[in-house]
């Protein structure tokens, strides 16, 4: 990659923490491709909701995302060559789940968020779109694999028969960020294994 003249950076930020995100974007910037894939859970029954658990899911999934997506389009836009903003959503921003009325809320929103973003910014050449992937085996998803009830409820969705795997959704993001994705924007591209087929 490298002797091709690109590079890539890891940012490590508290996304929740609007000037920091900012401050991390700007100090990197501008940049040419974005890729953002902070995002976190709190699952559990509509019923038995905290407002914490409501907030602290709300400011990560869709405050944070945009504000950081705000960010990077202003660097993108001072440049005035155009860009790619990513976002990693979810499925569950196209159906609903059980004990995911929190989750699927915010990733609903994100992708309204997308879908304006997109129209705003397409004059500067600046592609929004979204990756929806499926479960995704990760340390953060091991607690729901280990319930047997969640798993079967998880495979029986996805009709491919098998659960992710996170490079799924590097190939993903691979396309969205490349001239191949050129007149893509505003759209979701769902790595969910036919869950969102029905």
């Amino acid at each position: 990659m490298t002797s091709a003249g690109l590079s890539a950076e890891a940012l490590a930020f508290d996304i929740a923490d609007i000037g920091a995100g900012e401050m991390a974007i700007e100090t990197a910037g501008p940049l040419d491709i974005f890729v953002n894939s902070a995002g976190v859970a709190r699952h559990g029954p509509l019923t038995a909701t905290l407002a914490d658990d409501f907030d602290h899911a709300m400011g990560v999934n869709l405050r944070g995302a945009y504000f950081a997506t705000q960010a990077v389009a202003r660097g993108m836009i001072a440049r005035g060559k155009g860009g790619s903003i990513i976002t990693v959503s979810s499925q569950m921003g196209h159906v609903g789940g059980m004990d995911r009325t929190v989750y699927a809320a915010t990733k609903h929103a994100l992708e309204g968020l997308t879908k304006a973003a997109a129209i705003e910014l397409g004059p500067h050449d600046i592609r929004v779109n979204t990756i929806g992937p499926t479960f995704i085996r990760t340390p953060l998803t091991e607690a729901t694999f280990a319930d047997p009830e969640r798993a079967a409820w998880i495979r029986s969705k996805i009709k491919l028969n098998r659960i992710g795997r996170v490079e799924d959704v590097m190939g993903a993001t691979v396309f969205l960020a490349s001239d191949a994705a050129a007149m893509v924007t505003g759209t979701a591209l769902l790595v969910d294994g036919g869950w969102t087929a029905g």
